[in-house]
């Protein structure tokens, strides 16, 4: 869901908004894609053994064949979270885009597939003159949970670009590289880092997050790469709080990853809350990101194959 708030402020100027949009972002936001911790919740988000001070660590997943990759996990194959993102600045609840999370049907044991998409609509098309489309996919390791392998289609208005990043456990590295597909005899840009023994992508981020021991006072920190760069990010469990959701009203966890801020992955002031189901399948239903610009509100609008 940061991502999206990405995607929502690296556009070219048009207009007067779209100038402050861009004047805002170009420096600032430089190098994010898609964050989705949700988040990206994308975002995304966030010292990638997901331990907390006193130790707490995210629950193991058992892996013993085709079907158990995902035996001890909130979710499993099949399930579609769809959620609506709305921009508030100068007009209430303008809408922005669609965003989906899938978890792709499995054939190996050793690895599974989330897919997540983001693509613009409605007012936002008219009021920016700008359009975006981004799909990413993204291979999770299932026994310790992190970050195989990043792939990325984006599409902003006429700029198009491909890029996949390789998280090599063996040489703690991760190696990032975009190309476009309208100059193929280009060489492509490349980004290489060093990695700890467990880092996340945005998405796997996300899905962590679905993992760990939720309760209010706890800490985490995460190990996030993005474009081939890596972050550390806290995440905090701030609150319980009762949500009004396409579940009806629930109580869900109030869950802020510091993803704003000088030497952060975005260094400008600003705040991320994600809201995650108190309950077995702790369904990220809702995200809230706040900056200098406006406010970006992201609700889950359809859930399918919920465990």
């Amino acid at each position: 869901m940061a991502g999206l708030w990405c995607i929502l402020t690296e556009r070219d100027s048009t207009t007067d908004a779209h100038c402050e949009f861009d004047r805002l972002s170009i420096g600032a936001m430089k190098h994010l894609g898609l964050k989705l911790a949700f988040l990206l919740l994308a975002l995304s988000f966030c010292r990638a053994d997901a331990q907390t001070a006193v130790g707490d660590a995210p629950r193991n997943i058992a892996v013993s064949s085709r079907s158990s990759a995902l035996l001890n996990a909130p979710f499993t194959e099949g399930e579609v979270l769809s959620y609506e993102a709305k921009f508030n600045k100068i007009l209430r609840g303008i809408p922005a885009a669609d965003l989906t999370l899938t978890v792709l049907p499995t054939d190996s044991p050793n690895d599974f597939t989330v897919k997540a998409s983001a693509i613009s609509k409605g007012t936002l098309l008219k009021l920016f003159r700008f359009s975006f489309e981004q799909q990413l996919q993204t291979s999770i390791d299932p026994v310790k949970f992190r970050a195989l392998k990043t792939t990325k289609h984006d599409v902003q208005k006429d700029r198009v670009r491909d890029s996949e990043a390789i998280f090599n456990y063996v040489d703690r590295r991760v190696t990032f590289f975009e190309r476009n597909p309208d100059e193929p005899m280009k060489a492509p840009r490349r980004i290489a880092s060093s990695i700890t023994d467990q880092t996340h992508d945005l998405i796997s981020g996300l899905y962590a997050l679905r993992l760990v021991p939720l309760a209010i006072g706890k800490s985490y920190d995460f190990t996030v790469s993005d474009s081939g760069l890596v972050y550390e990010v806290p995440v905090k469990v701030t609150a319980r709080e009762m949500q009004k959701t396409m579940f009806g009203k629930i109580w869900c966890y109030r869950i802020e990853p510091q993803v704003f801020g000088p030497g952060r992955m975005i260094e400008q002031e600003g705040s991320f809350i994600i809201w995650i189901s108190d309950d077995a399948r702790r369904v990220p239903v809702r995200a809230q990101v706040n900056a200098p610009i406006g406010r970006v509100e992201i609700k889950l609008k359809s859930a399918e194959n919920l465990k």
